[in-house]
């Protein structure tokens, strides 16, 4: 059996694909919840219902904790741009750092001094502005999203540079931030996040109605989860689609990389679980659970 990693390069990659996994999965979370947790104290706001505030301040908790555990792990990913990948931040800086800039400068500064705002202003500021200052704080993480997808999709699908004596510099600002691969990935994104944010909620409000503990308290927000994650389950199949063609069209390697396709095939069938098979050594899996077609569908249609 061959190490998991035998040279630099390969020890980079590991630990920069540890901390982007461990990342994403707080991110989507955040994304998902935070809105909820709005809608939770809008309803208390408009009916005075003190259930709602309760949920607000239950899932608020929660809300609070996967964001603090997503900006720590983000960080350890701004070391390591500069620390594993030195050369290629150096060579893209100009281009792939604007954005992250922008982000971290306005969007993040945002989302964090207004969630700041919700924390300690809790009867300190009027209930509306109260409100108000964490529905900036949405918006202020789906901006963060939007700004770091437009450097990520930049590295997948790139537009609006030219290389200069050795280096990428930036041509078009528009461009950038139009691209059409980071407009169909933040739609893909945020949808993703939203019924992450849902199913936890109602996951949680399951584990409650068990215990039968608030079943009353519960059930209210079970509902609001289900009907922010039915309707966006649906539009993200329809998107999620869309964005495995895009995927395709600019990068046909990575997708076939993604489900350990080796061989061409045609239709390609998706894989639900799989064990082994995933390195040319081993290029058989001692257990697979597949959808037949179903990775044709989603790369070309």
């Amino acid at each position: 059996m061959s190490p998991l990693a035998s040279t630099v390069v390969d020890l980079a990659r590991l630990q920069f694909a540890t901390t982007s996994i461990y990342h994403f999965l707080f991110v989507p979370l955040t994304l998902g919840l935070g809105p909820i947790v709005a809608i939770f104290q809008t309803l208390w706001h408009r009916t005075a219902d003190e259930r709602w505030l309760r949920l607000t301040r239950f899932f608020g908790t929660l809300f609070l904790i996967n964001f603090a555990i997503g900006v720590a792990t983000g960080l350890v990913q701004e070391f390591e741009f500069g620390m594993n990948w030195s050369v290629y931040s150096r060579f893209v800086g100009d281009v792939f750092g604007a954005p992250l800039a922008v982000e971290g400068l306005a969007a993040f500064a945002l989302e964090a001094t207004f969630l700041g705002v919700w924390i300690f202003g809790w009867n300190r500021l009027s209930p509306r502005l109260h409100l108000a200052a964490l529905w900036i704080a949405v918006l202020g993480t789906w901006l963060s999203a939007y700004f770091i997808l437009v450097a990520n999709s930049w590295m997948q699908h790139p537009v609006g540079y030219k290389i200069v004596d050795g280096e990428a510099q930036l041509t078009s600002v528009w461009a950038l931030l139009s691209n059409e691969f980071a407009l169909r990935a933040y739609l893909h994104t945020i949808l993703a996040g939203l019924i992450f944010g849902s199913l936890v909620v109602l996951g949680v409000c399951c584990w409650h109605f068990l215990r039968r503990h608030d079943v009353e308290l519960f059930r209210n927000a079970a509902k609001v989860a289900l009907i922010v994650a039915v309707p966006v389950t649906l539009l993200q199949l329809v998107v999620g689609n869309r964005f495995g063609e895009a995927v395709t069209s600019a990068q046909s390697m990575k997708i076939a990389a993604s489900e350990a396709q080796w061989n061409t095939c045609q239709p390609c069938p998706f894989s639900l679980f799989q064990i082994g098979g995933f390195s040319e050594d081993d290029e058989t899996p001692t257990l697979s659970i597949t959808i037949p077609r179903i990775l044709s569908y989603i790369a070309t249609v």
